[in-house]
């Protein structure tokens, strides 16, 4: 019937459980619950803390083209204090150097030492091999929905925690 409202779901013969929003924001808060005790775990495992840990994933996600400190701090939402501090630990620590800007010699750029590269990805490698693997079982489809998701998401909670911050400087 035409007046009837059909609830949107997957595909017929996707065999994938249907899902309301409500579930879908309560297996997500799981999921980041998993992923924030997963990665103060993996922190320790490597030795660093979680702050610098995820530092460092954002010098490897950066890959050839070598970030700045300032580039850093604002993907790591701190500020270009906070971040010297956080790079002084990781070059003590062996996971990082700077090397100078081959166009600005004024500014320097981070790169990951790959001796630690292979520290994290001797931790991660397999938990990313199982994360590829669950990928692999969805279509090209579901994978550019789901990585549409991830972004919006990600925007969205940046923009979220902005908006916060904002109240705090305003007084609310």
């Amino acid at each position: 019937m035409p007046d009837e409202a059909v609830e949107p779901g997957p595909p017929a013969d996707s065999g994938r459980p249907t899902a309301t929003p409500a579930q879908a924001l309560s297996a997500m808060d799981d999921l980041i619950a998993a992923s924030m005790v997963g990665q103060q775990e993996m922190a320790q495992r490597l030795g660093v803390n979680v702050t610098d840990l995820t530092t460092f994933a954002y010098v490897l996600q950066a890959g050839e083209h070598l970030l700045t400190a300032g580039e850093l701090a604002t993907k790591v939402h701190v500020t270009t204090g906070a971040v010297t501090g956080i790079l002084n630990r990781l070059e003590r620590a062996g996971w990082i150097t700077r090397r100078p800007d081959p166009t600005d010699r004024r500014r320097v750029r981070v790169a990951a030492e790959p001796d630690a590269v292979a520290r994290a990805f001797a931790l991660y490698g397999p938990y990313y091999e199982r994360l590829t693997a669950l990928f692999a079982s969805y279509s090209p489809d579901e994978i550019a929905v789901l990585t549409d998701w991830f972004r919006r998401a990600t925007e969205l909670a940046n923009g979220y925690r902005e908006e916060l911050r904002g109240q705090e400087r305003g007084g609310l």
